[in-house]
């Protein structure tokens, strides 16, 4: 199980504002849960936040490229997952602003789709 990190705790701290927050191990990162909902991951002190056709332009425009990771068997595997640009990172304002979009998408993959 990964240890936390510093760099997670900074996290939640400047996060807090978003709701009852909570970091989980997995796959030697973290899972950031805000309310429950699974809506960032941390790996190797980078956060990612969730994106979806909704809020995933925002970070295109931005030219940030989806979380990937190796698999067992040689092959990659991008997930629904996109870093911040680094200015985030110098503004809590400007980090909220971008979680919320991972929130956002959180909420929108949770609720029942129409049959």
């Amino acid at each position: 199980m990964a240890r936390r990190s510093e760099y997670v705790d900074y996290l939640l701290d400047e996060l807090a504002p978003l709701g009852k927050l909570r970091a989980k191990a997995m796959f030697g990162g973290f899972g950031l849960y805000c309310d429950e909902l699974f809506f960032a991951l941390v790996a190797e002190d980078m956060v990612y936040f969730k994106v979806d056709d909704v809020n995933r332009p925002r970070f295109i425009a931005e030219h940030l490229a989806p979380f990937c990771f190796a698999m067992k068997d040689g092959r990659s595997q991008t997930m629904s997952y996109y870093p911040l640009p680094e200015s985030a990172l110098e503004s809590q304002a400007e980090l909220l602003d971008w979680a919320k979009e991972g929130v956002a998408a959180a909420l929108r993959a949770k609720r029942p789709t129409r049959r």
